[in-house]
């Protein structure tokens, strides 16, 4: 406890008003001095045994002589507010504040000051008191100090967070259990409302930047207000499956699904959800984090379509044709058409103009193929410059029609290269009873064969011609 006279501080403060002075704090913090001046003219009168050995003084003469060492730094800005308080007419006030003993070492204290009855004019007379609130302090700043830490992690995190609330769910499903429903699968599946029930109880309690990020929003709100945007496509049936997990027990789990940024394009993620540990019984706290793996998605997409595809004519390679040719043996689907194709004169495009223009040649082969092609048929690249066409439940006239679309275009197709026009051999057979594939490919790579010989004998005999014309 200290007992302080205020009467110097009383004259500046009469001065200051006197002189227009109305906001003390505002007046205080333009010029510190001014707060220097004011302390400087408090006169400490008397402290009790407790004040000298919170501060670490002998005596009262010591710790008087030393109140520069105990009264520095951050307490000047507090003091602000007690004089204002003063300033203002109040006859009490308080604040926290630091202090140091006169070793050194640092006090947080609550203070806590009152003027004297009978001393209310010259403020001659006040009753201070300090209070170590050191301890409590110093565990509030380590409370502080990990929230902003926890904030700073979950806030700065690369992976989307989401913090949800979950005890609405975790009602419906005890409300379920309760009726006596043992097997959640077959309930679901019986009652698809309850799935879309359980999705509208979930309550976002917070998302990180990186959520922001993932999907695209400029901000939380337009990120919440448009979450059927995200959440769409098969996310009822990847939900319906956490809602299973949930309903077993596992309050940790994870699964990859796909979401979709506010743009519309694909946001392939692997989403985690864990009810956060205390909560387990009402599961009011649930994080949900999404890791992009859309990147991975797509090189694994791209790895599966190069062990399926021709990479330079985009059509389907030898391996995918052998799959289907011993996929359509074990169907009974008939009849099954199969369409033969080979590339005249590459040998020679590529002798003559390099291979590279004989690349040139194949790709385009390829476009004709890919356009004239579709499900249920299948085009592949079946060797350096054949090719094959297997048309399920094709007959003579789907091959004849087949056959005519594929030398239109490239008919088409040989007007804007004419310098390297394309010239195929082209051999076909459909199915008969008791045939296996490999029958009717070999019937039509029979014909094929034939008509490329053909090919040949007439440019032989062309050649022949030009020549002697020569």
């Amino acid at each position: 406890m200290w007992i302080e006279d205020f009467s110097g501080v009383k004259l500046l403060f009469d001065h200051w008003r006197s002189e227009g002075v109305e906001d003390l704090r505002a007046w205080l913090k333009e010029d510190v001095s001014r707060v220097i001046e004011c302390s400087s003219a408090i006169r400490v009168l008397r402290v009790n045994r407790r004040t000298l050995e919170l501060f670490e003084a002998e005596n009262h003469e010591d710790l008087v002589a030393n109140l520069d060492r105990v009264f520095r730094d951050d307490m000047l800005t507090t003091h602000i507010e007690e004089l204002a308080q003063l300033f203002e007419g109040k006859r009490e006030f308080s604040s926290n504040a630091v202090n140091y003993t006169l070793t050194g070492r640092r006090l947080d204290i609550q203070l806590r000051g009152s003027i004297m009855p009978g001393h209310e004019e010259t403020m001659d007379r006040l009753l201070l008191t300090t209070e170590d609130v050191t301890e409590r302090e110093a565990a509030r700043r380590r409370e502080e100090e990990q929230r902003r830490y926890a904030e700073g992690i979950f806030e700065h995190s690369p992976v989307s967070l989401w913090v949800e609330d979950f005890s609405g769910i975790k009602m419906l499903l005890d409300g379920v259990r309760e009726r006596g429903i043992t097997d959640f699968c077959v309930f679901t599946d019986v009652h698809p409302e309850f799935v879309r029930q359980c999705m509208s109880e979930i309550r976002v309690l917070a998302v990180n930047n990186a959520t922001l990020e993932l999907f695209g929003a400029p901000d939380r709100q337009s990120l919440l207000q448009n979450q059927q945007e995200i959440f769409r496509g098969d996310m009822e049936k990847h939900f319906r499956e956490q809602l299973v997990e949930l309903w077993n027990g596992n309050l940790v789990h994870s699964r990859e699904v796909l979401n979709y940024a506010l743009d519309g394009t694909e946001r392939h993620v692997l989403l985690q959800l864990a009810v956060l540990p205390g909560h387990e019984n009402d599961w009011n706290l649930v994080q949900v984090s999404l890791t992009d793996i859309t990147a991975r998605k797509k090189a694994e997409a791209y790895l599966e379509y190069l062990g399926k595809h021709d990479v330079l004519t985009r059509l389907h390679n030898r391996a995918f044709y052998t799959e289907e040719l011993n996929r359509l043996d074990r169907k009974p689907l008939r009849p099954v058409a199969a369409i033969i194709i080979d590339l005249n004169g590459l040998k020679e495009t590529n002798d003559s103009l390099g291979h590279e223009a004989g690349d040139g040649v194949l790709r385009r082969l390829g476009e004709v193929l890919n356009e004239a092609v579709v499900a249920p048929n299948c085009a592949a690249r079946i060797g350096g410059d054949e090719f094959a066409i297997l048309m399920p439940g094709g007959d003579w006239m789907k091959v004849a029609t087949m056959t005519e679309n594929i030398e239109k275009l490239l008919k088409i197709n040989n007007k804007f290269y004419s310098s390297t026009p394309i010239s195929i051999s082209i051999g076909a057979a459909v199915s008969e009873e008791g045939d296996s594939m490999e029958a009717v490919v070999g019937r039509a790579d029979l014909l094929m064969y034939a008509r490329k010989q053909e090919y040949y004998a007439s440019k032989r005999k062309k050649d022949l011609g030009n020549s002697s014309a020569a």
